[in-house]
């Protein structure tokens, strides 16, 4: 009896311990929850383990770019004591070695930076330029016809290029470090080789027959019988080595003066190119006043003309700042209806007004202007698609490449860099400079080669975007800085060509009005109109049901054939960093700064 009473004393004291035990464990999951959502319900986490996708967290600085050596190579920088402008022209310069699709030497772009001890921020345009003897009917043939072959394919479809100009413009200007030190792990990337990774194989593989046709791209982008680059294969390029070397020797003049200057010159005259030696000599940097807008208690900034991105990103957000789109449900029927009409009205505005700056007026605060974006507003019906014809300037827009690549960066000290650049297609036009071991751009294609023709995608241009001598060609690259209360809360841009501008909008709108985190905004399905085609380009993951809710609203709707962007996002809470790297392209990554 004794020893039955003991066992039932300890099983009671067992059950005991199970039922506090589990109280215990109901009170502690209540208090992290109330812990997770803050004092205030209303203040969104900016992160939350209970999401389907985490980005990455760090206590230090932050680097994401579309290519893991990249941004390792300006984590390291920021460890090293850079700050995010030095550690943003690394990660460019190594994607020249890395990334060649979308890296490079011989393309341009536009940087935002954010300089936290001035408070400053400035969007610098290194976008490339036309050559001087560059004429309006440029690409014409004998009968008047747009050739798109020689505006792509061929050397006079480069422009001058702005990158290097650019990256060290930024870094001397507002970098801490010595140039040496940044292009010392590019030079070793390009000089020691790397291993061939199956994304760069496979990319490799669709611009084979694009790189063989000429000599210099055959010999750096094949193996040495001429078959094609292998996953696993060690890829070493020493002639892009040396032009590194030399850039790092004499900065800028070592690109566009002396030896490498000549490498272009000689590649351009040996082959009725137009790029000449002054032209090389005349490119410059334009610092210019980014646009700004504000929503929802965001102040938002963004890249100026001559790229459309920042202009439109701002009159988008101001259309659709006029719904509460948070009630109406992520990706619904009517929260996609307001996108498409709002972007039908901004893409046509775009393919009339915009340009570069310094040739052709640019009306940005008329496009801005809240009551203007309110006109625009209450011209869409909310029940019934509008017809593309009815809202039309005139004139389609000039197709852009989605083969473009987009870094953010963001050290310690709140410094912030948000960049991205270009060489127009995939490889460009496919042409390497002999003995300089980097690819042309075909940017000219860019301008509008004969204004109210439609190229081979359908897409024509405006008087706006013509071509002229030094004009710089029309872009939708949207380099993005987020702030709230004064301070950067995130920063992201993407690849994409004219999707780049919904890419980056819809980016944003997740974040602010749907309560996402970086890697949650990143992985949602997207939708893409650009007024014409007449058309809703979707990814996979909308509903049958909002698909047909959509075309029973008048929409025409296709299954996007690529991805639409690929963003690489920074956001910070004033105390940790979290960087996202979008999953649309393998191998890119977001690296903590060690």
């Amino acid at each position: 009896m004794i020893l039955k009473h003991t066992v039932s004393m300890k099983n009671c004291q067992v059950i005991f311990v199970k039922q506090h035990l589990a109280v215990f464990r109901v009170i502690v999951t209540w208090v992290m929850l109330m812990l997770s959502y803050g004092a205030d319900a209303s203040d969104a986490p900016i992160i939350d383990y209970r999401d389907r996708f985490h980005p990455v967290t760090s206590a230090t600085g932050m680097v994401v770019s579309q290519e893991r050596l990249a941004s390792q190579v300006g984590a390291d920088i920021l460890a090293l004591g850079g700050n995010a402008v030095d550690a943003a022209v690394a990660t460019g310069f190594a994607l020249a070695v890395t990334l060649p699709q979308a890296g490079n030497l011989g393309g341009g772009g536009f940087m935002m930076i954010y300089l936290a001890e001035q408070d400053k921020t400035i969007a610098l345009d290194y976008r490339e330029m036309a050559p001087a003897r560059a004429t309006r009917n440029l690409f014409l043939d004998d009968e008047g016809e747009v050739d798109q072959n020689i505006a792509r394919f061929s050397h006079l479809s480069a422009g001058v290029p702005g990158t290097v100009a650019g990256l060290i413009h930024a870094q001397q200007k507002y970098g801490n470090l010595a140039l040496s030190q940044i292009l010392a792990p590019a030079i070793t990337l390009a000089d020691q080789g790397i291993k061939v990774s199956n994304s760069l194989a496979f990319s490799l593989k669709r611009a084979e027959q694009r790189l063989a046709k000429w000599r210099s791209s055959k010999k750096y982008f094949f193996r040495a019988d001429g078959s094609g680059l292998q996953n696993g294969d060690l890829w070493q390029q020493p002639d892009l080595a040396n032009t590194l070397k030399a850039i790092a020797q004499r900065g800028a003049k070592g690109f566009y003066e002396g030896g490498v200057a000549a490498l272009i010159v000689a590649e351009m005259e040996n082959n009725n190119g137009l790029i000449s030696k002054a032209d090389l000599a005349n490119y410059r940097v334009v610092e210019r006043l980014p646009v700004t807008g504000s929503y929802r208690g965001y102040d938002i900034s963004a890249m100026s003309p001559p790229s459309s991105g920042g202009v439109h990103l701002i009159q988008l957000l101001n259309i659709l700042e006029g719904w509460a789109l948070s009630d109406l449900g992520h990706n619904s029927a009517g929260y996609i209806h307001r996108l498409v009409e709002s972007m039908r009205r901004a893409y046509a505005d775009r393919s009339k007004h915009l340009g570069d700056p310094d040739f052709h007026p640019v009306p940005v605060k008329q496009l801005m202007d809240k009551n203007y974006a309110q006109r625009l507003r209450e011209s869409i019906d909310l029940v019934k698609a509008s017809s593309s014809s009815d809202i039309s300037p005139g004139l389609e827009l000039p197709y852009e490449s989605p083969q473009t690549t987009h870094f953010s960066v963001w050290d310690n000290d709140g410094n912030v860099v948000s960049n991205t650049y270009t060489l127009n297609f995939s490889y460009g036009s496919g042409i390497a400079v002999a003995g300089a071991g980097f690819l042309l751009n075909n940017e000219m294609d860019d301008f509008s080669a004969k204004p109210g023709t439609p190229n081979a995608y359908g897409l024509t241009g405006g008087e706006a975007n013509a071509i002229e001598p030094a004009k710089r060609p029309l872009s939708s690259m949207t380099p993005v800085i987020v702030f709230k209360d004064g301070k950067p809360v995130f920063t992201t841009g993407s690849p994409g060509g004219s999707t780049i501008i919904t890419t980056v909008l819809q980016t944003l709108l997740n974040i602010i009005d749907f309560d996402m985190n970086i890697a949650e905004a990143a992985a949602a399905p997207r939708i893409h109109h650009q007024w014409l085609p007449d058309k809703i380009f979707m990814e996979k993951g909308i509903s049958l049901d909002t698909q047909q809710l959509l075309e029973q609203k008048g929409h025409v709707l296709l299954t996007s054939p690529r991805v639409i962007g690929r963003t690489q996002t920074i956001a910070s809470d004033g105390q940790n960093t979290y960087g996202a790297n979008d999953f649309r392209w393998p191998g890119g990554a977001a690296i903590a700064q060690p």
